[in-house]
């Protein structure tokens, strides 16, 4: 049993308290425990193993790591993506990389995704606002179940995936649903659909 820590919790008491096995993320200086359902570790492994693929197939010195976390500009914060691209040779700029896994620079993190779940609002506004100050090139919000609100993903609430390029440090989206072709501005040949993404919810790879 971990103890808790009286709030609001730093970065850096939080990297100490911080127990190796379990996900834990910090909001504004709130430890927060994630529990993910098991669709969405389903459709989290099948991004992995697709972006895994391109990134073997064109030798790139990228890498997909199980738990890194992405310290906010602030300080006040910091974040598990569901899955992270690392790009491998700026990790020895990383100041905290070595002793805690943790990346600070939008030049480490080609691409960040989140998998939506209940808590939507967090990937729609709170991580959205973060990525972007950090600088993150590209961003996706795989809403598999539309979970998100219409404004997001529109007044049919279809399931939805929504890829942000960062554009004069702003994020432009577009958006994939259907028999659509993911296009990712950084892995620019990946060969699935957004379809195939949500059946990968029902273990239907």
């Amino acid at each position: 049993m971990f103890q808790a820590l009286p709030e609001p919790v730093t970065f850096e008491e939080f990297l100490e308290w911080k127990p190796e096995n379990g996900r834990y993320e910090l909001y504004k200086g709130a430890i927060v425990e994630m529990q993910p359902t098991g669709e969405h570790e389903l459709v989290r492994a099948f991004l992995i193993r697709e972006l895994n693929f391109e990134i073997r197939r064109f030798n790139l010195a990228y890498t997909i790591p199980g738990q890194v976390l992405i310290k906010s500009v602030d300080k006040k914060s910091g974040y598990i993506p569901d899955v992270l691209v690392l790009n491998l040779p700026n990790l020895a700029n990383e100041p905290l990389w070595k002793k805690a896994s943790t990346v600070t620079q939008a030049e480490s993190i080609p691409l960040a995704v989140e998998v939506v779940s209940t808590n939507w609002r967090d990937d729609y506004f709170l991580k959205f606002g973060e990525y972007e100050e950090i600088g993150i090139p590209e961003y996706w919000i795989v809403d598999y179940a539309a979970l998100g609100g219409k404004r997001f993903i529109g007044n049919l609430k279809q399931p939805t995936i929504s890829v942000y390029a960062l554009i004069e440090g702003e994020y432009q989206v577009t958006q994939f649903r259907g028999n659509d072709r993911i296009e990712s501005p950084t892995l620019k040949e990946l060969n699935f659909t957004a379809e195939q993404v949500f059946q990968a919810a029902l273990g239907e790879y």
